[in-house]
């Protein structure tokens, strides 16, 4: 399984940088795993959009979908050979408006999730987690059918219990962290040390964290997530960052 980062910001795209969004391949399966501000730009520099076997919406919120109308018209618009016919766009039906959004006739097709039965995508077995969040969110645990390597994406979440069962045991993860460790009060992300704690507990082989914020230093959040991980790998989401496991 290879990773690829896209973007990594959380609300807005910051200084040439996309927010949320992932290319997740594996025998030559492409599939784009949330589709933020900026995404698209930056997956053209490495995949060509129509080459795309499926996208994955974790959740509606506009720096996770805001590309994906953009998308939507390449596919509609841009000469060249796809890999098929329509575009298969998976999101949960929580939200019926913004789900019937991810079909566009002759274009792209909406297809449901649900946290109660897994599902079967090309070489993944993808299984769900509903997480805490204002709106309707879902942590996503990706495992190659060939080799079982697996790679969990926690999605926009405060930290609750369950992850650490939900992570248990990945090749990487990927962790919502948008606030430094001595953030206080209401949250509806992790702080930098619930994701190395998280980490540590789901005794995972890498950590990155991501959705990070514009206003923090970056590096302190890296070096509080990585105490807190201890032995754990720990790094910071930046464009191109690549992964093969």
């Amino acid at each position: 399984m290879k990773l690829t980062v896209l973007g990594y910001y959380g609300g807005y795209p910051y200084r040439g940088q996309a927010t949320s969004g992932y290319l997740i391949q594996e025998q030559n399966f492409n599939l784009l795993l949330d589709c933020g501000s900026g995404v698209l730009n930056v997956l053209e520099s490495f995949l060509d959009p129509l080459q795309l076997d499926a996208v994955l919406i974790t959740h509606y919120h506009h720096d996770h979908t805001a590309d994906l109308g953009v998308l939507q018209y390449y596919w509609q618009l841009k000469s060249g050979a796809k890999k098929q016919q329509f575009l298969p766009i998976y999101g949960h039906t929580q939200d019926p408006l913004h789900f019937a959004a991810l079909t566009l006739p002759q274009v792209s097709q909406g297809y449901p999730y649900s946290d109660l039965q897994s599902l079967n995508l090309g070489p993944f077995v993808l299984t769900f987690l509903r997480t805490i969040h204002p709106v309707p969110a879902y942590a996503v645990r990706i495992t190659s059918q060939r080799d079982h390597k697996t790679l969990v994406f926690t999605a926009d979440t405060a930290y609750f219990n369950e992850l650490i069962t939900f992570a248990q045991g990945a090749d990487v993860l990927i962790t919502d962290t948008n606030f430094p460790a001595d953030k206080s009060g209401q949250i509806w992300h992790m702080t930098s040390q619930q994701s190395g704690y998280l980490a540590q507990q789901s005794q995972v082989q890498r950590l990155i964290i991501s959705h990070l914020p514009q206003e923090y230093s970056l590096d302190q959040l890296l070096m509080e997530a990585q105490q807190a991980a201890g032995e754990v790998t720990t790094l910071r989401a930046h464009t191109g960052l690549k992964i093969v496991f």
